[in-house]
Parts: C-alpha cells; structure tokens; sequence
C-alpha cells in the first residue's frame, strides 16, 4: 500500500501563490507517476497535472498551463504544486494520485489517493 499526504493548502488573496506538497510512504516507488487533481463544490473532479516518475513528462490542465508548476523530488518522495496568480475560480480541494506507470489526465487509471487538502482563494 501507498499512503499520500498533501499538504500547502490554505487561503490566499487573489493573485497570490500556494505550494502544494504530496508525500508518499509505504510501498513507494520512485517509478511511480504522480498527478494533481481538483474537486470544487459541485463540480466533477478535474485534472490539474501530472508527471512522470522522471521528470520527463508533464501534463497540464489548460487553465493553469503557465500558472502552475509541478515538480518531484524522488529521493524525498515528494511532488509539489507550485500555484502562482490564483483565480478565484482555483478554490477546490486539490487532492495527489499515483500511477503505476505513466502521467495520464484520467483520474480513473490512478491508483493511490491522498485526501486532499483545501484551497480557497478570495477576490
């Protein structure tokens, strides 16, 4: 089993910045690809990011491609989410995934979660 904890979320001003962190323990591999995904209120689950156990692959959402910025550090079993110029429209919980094998958009085909961690940004 793989356990992923975030962590960074919070409240920000409107163009303000956040930074996400996803930790993983347990059976964790370095293989592993990771993603980012968003749930506001009411709304369907949507992708944010994801990125491939080496760095080599990144997929963005195209309502944060040039705002937000993934990032791995293997050796601490770590991704991160660098947010910068927050949009209202932002707020959700943002929760981490792993995937066996690739960076993919389909939170479907992810195989471990973590619970997320709220974000909320103001006008």
């Amino acid at each position: 089993q793989v356990q992923l904890v975030e962590s960074g979320g919070g409240l920000v001003q409107a163009g303000g910045s956040l930074r996400l962190s996803c930790a993983a323990s347990g059976r964790t591999k370095s293989t592993y690809a990771m993603g980012w995904f968003r749930q506001a209120p009411g709304k369907t689950r949507e992708f944010v990011s994801a990125i491939s156990w080496d760095g080599g692959s990144i997929l963005y959402a195209d309502p944060v491609k040039g705002r937000f910025t993934i990032s791995r550090d293997n050796a601490k079993n770590t991704v991160y989410l660098l947010m910068n110029s927050l949009k209202p429209e932002d707020t959700a919980v943002y929760s981490c995934a792993a995937h066996h094998l690739e960076a993919t958009t389909d939170y479907y085909e992810y195989h471990y979660w973590g619970r997320g961690t709220q974000v909320t940004v103001s006008s």
